[in-house]
């Protein structure tokens, strides 16, 4: 009788947390997307804003940096001064920028505005999935949460290509931003009502020396990495910052052992599922943001499609990645994460291998929706896990640092992945323009993409915990 009153209540308070999670949902999703919709948009926006191409770049790079920089410092900051608190803040900042951006007059004021986009952006996400984790108790329940948001905010940066396409041909590509306006302030009202503020009740302050040190590194190292696709990686736009940044990092890592109260516990580091997580999430956002980045490249440049036709072209790879992050949470409860992490790396390779024998006349079905399907199917059936993995047992003084830094690891990846894999895109097309080169360039980059999942299918079935376990650890202490 207990037993069953007691699942009732445990039922109950699930099905209350719903709403808590569709909100948090709905924040990652606009932040996701707005790394990705604009893409389709930077040829309007270069004609009407007069930008060289070294400028429009930055529409893309400024928010990029800015949203790897900050992310450690957004997710500490929602532990010390409340989680509710930074996701409105964050999305009132992306918000606001959003609007700004989209009523830019001059490229300046839109890279400004994408900078402070970015920041926004890095503020809110730590504190999505800490009310995701928050809001549902640990086991079967939280890991389909967990699959909910990975889900979402994979499908984001899956519909980037779609709703750019659709903004720009129906409107223009200022709505690519200004469409994030009655959305943010839709989120922000349900997110005013819903969640609960929480914070770390510990009298900890803000590392500050820690914070500008691990804030200034990040950015510039993503701001290096940037530079690598048109300098190369032994350029000195490219290797000082690279080198810089690496310095500032280390600096951060040399403070923080010093440290009482640290910007990030090096303890969490000793935590065998917080380690490998972050270590298989960098992987798998090396190459997951390449299929998204070159797939749109193969089906514009090579096939002639529309960028509306291209954006169509990826729903069906887009439904995978949904499909996928929600079969997770009852294949976990039969294989284990650590497997069923591995088995989610080794089909997204093969997706990668398939796509990886394209060619400049490729028919739809066996050059885009088989091989893509099969990879964003493998990419969410191996993310969940690893963000479950990732966030198991974290105590709740630390929760929107663990959850920021699942996203700083990822984030990282995207960018370096890119920027490799551009690098040897570009060196097998030898400068040709000819879809036939393109398109020799691309297979190379799915090729390598291949051998970087399977290399992370190997880690994660070495370094991976079979389950989660609770953290131990001291605040004041690595």
């Amino acid at each position: 009788m207990l037993r069953a009153a007691g699942a009732i209540q445990s039922r109950r308070s699930v099905g209350s947390a719903w709403p808590v999670v569709g909100v948090a949902c709905a924040g990652q999703f606009l932040v996701v997307l707005d790394i990705s919709v604009v893409n389709v948009a930077l040829p309007s926006i270069r004609s009407d804003l007069a930008l060289s191409g070294a400028a429009l770049q930055w529409v893309v790079n400024a928010y990029a940096i800015a949203f790897a920089g900050f992310l450690l410092l957004g997710g500490r900051a929602g532990d010390l001064y409340g989680r509710k608190r930074m996701f409105l803040t964050g999305l009132a900042l992306f918000t606001l920028a959003s609007l700004g951006g989209g009523l830019a007059q001059e490229g300046a004021q839109l890279l400004v505005a994408r900078a402070v986009q970015g920041i926004g952006a890095a503020v809110l996400a730590p504190a999505t999935l800490t009310f995701v984790t928050a809001a549902v108790p640990e086991g079967p329940a939280r890991a389909r949460a967990v699959a909910t948001w990975t889900a979402v905010g994979a499908g984001g940066g899956a519909a980037g290509g779609l709703v750019g396409g659709v903004l720009v041909d129906g409107l223009s590509w200022r709505w690519v931003l200004l469409i994030n306006v009655p959305a943010g302030a839709a989120v922000l009202a349900g997110a005013a009502l819903r969640l609960r503020e929480s914070r770390a009740d510990d009298g900890r302050r803000l590392d500050l020396p820690g914070a500008l040190l691990a804030t200034a590194g990040l950015a510039t190292v993503a701001y290096g990495i940037s530079q690598t696709e048109a300098a190369g990686w032994t350029a000195p736009a490219a290797l000082g910052p690279l080198l810089a940044g690496l310095l500032l990092l280390a600096l951060f890592l040399l403070a923080e052992r010093r440290r009482t109260a640290p910007l990030m516990p090096l303890a969490l580091f000793r935590e065998r599922a917080v380690s490998s997580a972050n270590g298989a999430m960098f992987v798998c956002g090396a190459a997951m943001y390449c299929m998204w980045f070159f797939m749109t490249l193969y089906t514009q440049n090579v096939l002639d499609y529309t960028p509306l036709e291209a954006g169509l072209a990826l729903v069906p790879s887009s439904l995978a990645v949904v499909v996928g992050s929600k079969l997770a949470p009852h294949l976990m409860l039969r294989a284990g994460p650590r497997r069923l992490a591995v088995l989610g790396a080794l089909v997204a390779a093969t997706g990668f291998a398939w796509q990886s024998t394209m060619t400049a006349d490729g028919t739809y079905v066996t050059a885009i929706m088989i091989p893509g399907v099969l990879m964003m199917l493998g990419a969410g059936l191996a993310t969940t896990p690893l963000a479950a993995l990732a966030t198991s047992g974290a105590p709740p003084e630390e929760s929107c640092l663990v959850c920021g830094l699942i996203n700083t690891s990822q984030t990282m990846g995207c960018s370096l992945g890119l920027a490799v894999m551009s690098t040897i895109a570009t060196a097998r097309t030898h400068g040709g323009t000819t879809p036939e080169a393109l398109t020799e360039g691309y297979a190379s980059a799915f090729r390598a993409c291949s051998a970087l999942m399977l290399a992370g299918a190997l880690l994660m079935a070495v370094w991976l915990p079979a389950k989660g376990r609770t953290l131990k650890i001291t605040v004041g202490g690595v």
